[in-house]
């Protein structure tokens, strides 16, 4: 995948009748494997957080309080149905709620064509900030972070930041070595990411719509 190679042995055209490639099936929405993947990455989080009682309260797809008058910056997201991916508590310092929302973008997809890697990344993550930060700050009284992952394996600073957290923590509670946690927990996730995108590559989307011919009276 990482290096854009043709993938033998798969449709020439996906069932939503466009062309069929590696790119088309990583970010096309028919099938439900795009959310398939993300909300594999969004449990595997929670999952590490809950290990060896790291974090308490770790919740997915908390509901956020309603917005009642506060002043927020433009962009914030504001309906009353707004849900995040994780939150928990005791992530970043005691007692404190901590919330995460996942996104896993593809590098090569035509929204990310002319843009660096770094500059994916900081895109992404801005975007989520602008959405949720100013609300979960002022309404919910906690901290935000926005966990951007890629297809081909890597994740964006405020993810590797976070991931760094859990491992200190997890090699404190445990007592084992900071370096093999948080090469078990680089490997979990992208083995998690490599599943999700095999699954998308090879996953069934239904059968290609045919024109039938049309009668007329």
């Amino acid at each position: 995948l990482r290096y854009g190679f043709n993938i033998k042995n798969v449709a020439a055209f996906c069932a939503c009748g466009d062309k069929n490639d590696v790119d088309h099936a990583l970010t096309c929405k028919l099938g439900g494997y795009v959310s398939l993947r993300h909300n594999s990455l969004r449990d595997t989080t929670a999952e590490l957080l809950r290990s060896h009682g790291i974090c308490k309260d770790v919740e997915t797809e908390p509901s956020l309080l309603p917005v009642n008058g506060e002043h927020l910056s433009p962009g914030t997201e504001i309906g009353d149905e707004a849900r995040l991916d994780v939150s928990a508590r005791n992530l970043w310092t005691p007692l404190a709620r901590a919330f995460l929302d996942i996104r896993v973008l593809h590098p090569q997809a035509q929204t990310n064509s002319v843009k660096t890697i770094p500059a994916m990344y900081a895109a992404h993550e801005q975007e989520k900030k602008r959405k949720y930060n100013s609300r979960v700050i002022n309404v919910e009284k906690a901290t935000f972070t926005p966990v951007v992952f890629s297809t081909s394996g890597g994740m964006g600073p405020e993810a590797s930041k976070l991931f760094k957290r859990v491992a200190q923590m997890m090699s404190y509670k445990t007592q084992q070595r900071y370096s093999e946690i948080i090469s078990f927990i680089r490997k979990r996730l992208r083995f998690e990411l490599l599943r999700t995108c095999l699954i998308a590559l090879r996953g069934y989307r239904g059968r290609k719509a045919e024109n039938k011919p049309s009668f007329t009276s």
